[in-house]
C-alpha cells in the first residue's frame, strides 16, 4: 500500500474529506505505517520540509479535526505542550525530559490496581499515564 492509499483509505475510514492540506499532513503520519508522536511545531516543520504549503493554523486546526474523529490521541505534557499520537488505543508513554520527546511505554508493565471512585454525577473517560523520565544526577 502507498502512503497516499494508506492516508486515503485513513481519512475516508473517518468520513473526512481529503483535502489537499489533510492528504498532505496524514501521508506524514502514517503513510509509512508506524506510529508517531508529533507536536503541531514538528510536523509543520515536516510538511514544509516535504514542500508542502500549509501553515501552522491549518496544522493546529487539522491535527484537531484528526481528534475529533477519533484518527489521533492528544497527550499533554505539561499546560503548554502537546502531542498527538497514531496509536489511539489507550497505553502509557514515557516523557524524555531532557529531550522533550514522547515515546511509548510497555504497557505489560503497567499496573493499575484501583483508581478512585468519580465525584457524583460523574464517570471516568480515560486514564493518561505519562511517565516522565530525565538523566540521574551525578
Amino acid at each position: 500500500m502507498t502512503p497516499n492509499d494508506r492516508a486515503l483509505e485513513w481519512l475516508s475510514g473517518a468520513k473526512l474529506r481529503p483535502t489537499r492540506q489533510r492528504m498532505a499532513l496524514a501521508e506524514a503520519l502514517i503513510g509509512d505505517g508506524q506510529h508517531r508522536h508529533v507536536t503541531a511545531e514538528s510536523l509543520f516543520e515536516h510538511a514544509k520540509g516535504q514542500g508542502n504549503k500549509v501553515s501552522l493554523a491549518t496544522v493546529y486546526n487539522t491535527l484537531r479535526a484528526f481528534c475529533d474523529a477519533g484518527l489521533l490521541q492528544e497527550v499533554t505534557v505539561d499546560g503548554a505542550r502537546s502531542y498527538f499520537d497514531t496509536n489511539t488505543h489507550d497505553h502509557p508513554h514515557f516523557y524524555w525530559e531532557d529531550e522533550s520527546r514522547l515515546t511509548d511505554a510497555p504497557a505489560e508493565q503497567l499496573r493499575i490496581a484501583q483508581l478512585p471512585q468519580a465525584p457524583e454525577g460523574l464517570e471516568i473517560a480515560s486514564v493518561d499515564v505519562v511517565i516522565r523520565l530525565r538523566k540521574k544526577a551525578g
